[in-house]
């Protein structure tokens, strides 16, 4: 009897586990881009993203994390590991931002939003001396549709030269044609995405992204090809999984 009483009790505890995790939701956001992921209040995120350089040997694995301060306020985490060629100096900068959302307005299946970026590029290897950065996301939602804009600026200390990037996604939810009234379904994305990368001393690199993403309550699973219009036109595959804790 005492053994069945706590096997129930058991069962409603997993059971409320279980619909509170339905009730959390993942978000839509560019491949090639973290900042503009919206975050609640001592929300996270972690995100580990495989991107393979098809024409040549380099692949390179990215682990982001993010991280809520508040509604406005979240932290931005990111660290690339050189998983080939082999040799020294494979962990990158460690890159940190501060996103704070300077405007927002939310309407019925819908946002718009604008955040500020900075934060500062912290040395892991002695090919590298630091920098700081600064930048500005804007977030377009609404319906099936979601835009998102981003600028960011990094300026080099010493040896590190400075680099820019901007990236316009753009994400078309393939399904559900509408959401349940009661709780959550996993959905897909279409993603397509033109993107900039620029070094200093360098010619700015612009591309192209398509990829697709499946969003559930808590995982993300999405991938892409990012095609080069200039410069080497390089292909790389992405591939990358989020978790929302």
């Amino acid at each position: 009897m005492v053994f069945e009483m706590k096997l129930r009790m058991l069962l409603k505890i997993a059971i409320i586990l279980f619909l509170f995790s339905l009730t959390k939701q993942s978000f839509a956001m560019g491949l090639r881009s973290f900042v503009a992921l919206p975050l609640e209040k001592e929300g996270t995120v972690l995100r580990l993203q495989n991107i393979d350089t098809l024409n040549n040997d380099k692949n390179v694995m990215v682990a982001n994390l993010a991280y809520g301060i508040s509604g406005k306020q979240t932290l931005l985490l990111s660290i690339p590991y050189r998983l080939s060629p082999k040799g020294t100096n494979r962990l990158g900068d460690l890159n940190v931002l501060y996103r704070h959302t300077a405007w927002q307005k939310d309407f019925f299946e819908g946002t718009y939003r604008l955040g500020l970026l900075g934060g500062g590029l912290i040395p892991t290897n002695k090919t590298s001396n630091g920098g700081v950065q600064g930048g500005a996301i804007a977030t377009f939602y609404e319906g099936w549709h979601e835009v998102d804009l981003d600028a960011l600026w990094s300026q080099g200390f010493g040896k590190s030269v400075n680099q820019a990037r901007y990236d316009v996604s753009y994400q078309f939810r393939l399904s559900p044609a509408q959401y349940p009234e009661f709780g959550l379904t996993p959905e897909w994305n279409l993603v397509i995405e033109y993107n900039g990368r620029w070094k200093q001393k360098q010619q700015l690199i612009h591309q192209t992204t398509f990829g697709l993403q499946w969003v559930h309550s808590t995982w993300v699973l999405e991938g892409g090809i990012t095609q080069d219009i200039n410069a080497k036109h390089n292909t790389q595959l992405l591939l990358s999984v989020r978790y929302h804790l």
